[in-house]
């Protein structure tokens, strides 16, 4: 699994949106600037966290993107999902499916396939709200 800079933007685009709220729709620019990212790179990215119906838009002078649901309610493994190609670890998995016409003969299969399902399950047990506080990290101090 290689989670690529579209990835790795849709998250920091959706903790931008999480961490402004109580703002309204935040314009594109806006989380452009604040991100550093080019307002080409993020039309697309929030383009398709928008067809995933993670994302709420409106037009016009205060237009811009919001959550449709609460920071909580949101896993990093759908966010990634809507993005990534895909988060197999190999090509011969895809959407969790195995797709490889040489399935039945690979002793490698259930691995990948364990693995993938291992990944699939760390992912949908982080949420957006996890990454905002950082307390599913936080190491309880020694006394």
């Amino acid at each position: 699994m290689n989670i690529t800079s579209k990835g790795r933007y849709a998250l920091r685009v959706m903790l931008d949106l999480a961490q402004h709220r109580e703002e309204g729709y935040i314009s594109l620019k806006t989380i452009a600037e604040r991100q550093g990212y080019s307002m080409k790179y993020l039309e697309m990215i929030v383009g398709s966290l928008k067809r995933a119906g993670l994302v709420a838009s409106t037009r016009g002078k205060e237009g811009g993107y919001q959550l449709i649901r609460d920071p909580e309610d949101y896993t990093i493994g759908e966010i990634l999902r809507c993005i990534e190609d895909n988060l197999a670890p190999v090509a011969c998995i895809k959407a969790g499916d195995i797709c490889c016409e040489h399935a039945g003969e690979c002793m490698t299969v259930p691995m990948w396939k364990e693995l993938d399902d291992i990944t699939n399950a760390y992912l949908d047990g982080v949420s957006l709200q996890d990454l905002l506080t950082g307390e599913k990290w936080k190491k309880p101090i020694d006394k």
